[in-house]
């Protein structure tokens, strides 16, 4: 929550301070960077609305707790970054059919400079706390931020060619700016379809199996489900047992599974593991043939 605030305050004075500046002078390219770099600053509202939902305990009817919250904040954000990139486009078109010249352009360049400085500082800030605590929403945020940030530097051409009295310049940059911000959105939007449909990295699957495999009593690991909730993970895992051991045995092995599988895998706070006997010669276990025959 902190860095989103501090993030909020840096962009949205870097946004004001830019948004001054469009006023006098009339650039199109940097009311692009601005419209963007105030929609980056407004993201922090739904992502902050989703943090404070996921501290919220689990209910008989939200049983998993609100950590979905934060996907949707997700979803918010990427209609924003449409929305920015919609109006930017918008934007340098008109002035492209009704050219007008840029005024005050030291000023610009300079705006354009604090743009870069504002965006880089969040963008790591919020990449460097995003990793802290495992929140690929916060991360990918930074991530647009210091895109954002490249963009801001990408006025700075607009700047050079109106004072070289290049007056498409200005318009060109700025729809420059709209297809880098689209840019981000297909980004952005992939990431957020995969959360969404409960997809995790594979090398998250492979450190669980492993793990689970070196537990003593595993003698195979059959059904293996991760998902992320927020910024959190669960995992859901059968492992083979000796089908002669006994109930309390068992139960030794899961909690071992257990505990190995929250020690390898980064960010894992709750995992649920099934023992199944081993099958008795020629019998075949129902989790194992699901496991291994599951279509792709």
């Amino acid at each position: 929550m902190r860095a989103l605030w501090l993030s909020l305050a840096v962009l949205g004075t870097t946004a004001l301070a830019q948004a001054v500046v469009v006023v006098v002078s009339g650039s199109v390219a940097l009311l692009g960077d601005t419209v963007h770099n105030a929609a980056d600053a407004l993201t922090a509202l739904p992502l902050g609305i989703a943090f404070v939902l996921g501290r919220r305990a689990a209910t008989r009817r939200f049983t998993y707790g609100y950590g979905r919250a934060e996907d949707l904040a997700g979803i918010v954000i990427v209609l924003t970054i449409a929305a920015s990139g919609t109006f930017a486009a918008w934007t340098a078109v008109d002035r492209l059919l009704d050219p007008r010249p840029m005024r005050h352009i030291p000023v610009v360049a300079a705006a354009a400079l604090i743009g870069f400085l504002g965006n880089e500082w969040v963008a790591r800030h919020r990449i460097r706390v995003g990793r802290e605590i495992g929140s690929a929403a916060l991360v990918a945020d930074g991530l647009h931020a210091r895109t954002d940030g490249f963009t801001s530097l990408a006025v700075l051409v607009g700047a050079g060619g109106a004072a070289l009295g290049l007056q498409l310049a200005d318009p060109l940059v700025g729809l420059a700016i709209a297809a880098a911000i689209l840019l981000v959105l297909r980004d952005a939007a992939r990431e957020v379809f995969r959360r969404v449909m409960d997809a995790v990295e594979p090398e998250l699957v492979d450190r669980a199996e492993r793990a689970l495999r070196q537990v003593e009593g595993v003698r195979d690991v059959g059904e293996l489900r991760l998902r992320w909730i927020g910024h959190r993970l669960r995992a859901e895992v059968a492992v083979v047992v000796d089908g002669e051991a006994t109930v309390r045995r068992a139960h030794r092995i899961a909690v071992d599974a257990e505990h190995a599988l929250l020690h390898a895998v980064p960010k894992l706070t709750a995992a649920l593991v099934h023992a199944d006997p081993a099958p008795a010669p020629g019998e075949t276990d129902p989790h194992l043939a699901l496991a291994h025959h599951a279509p792709s």
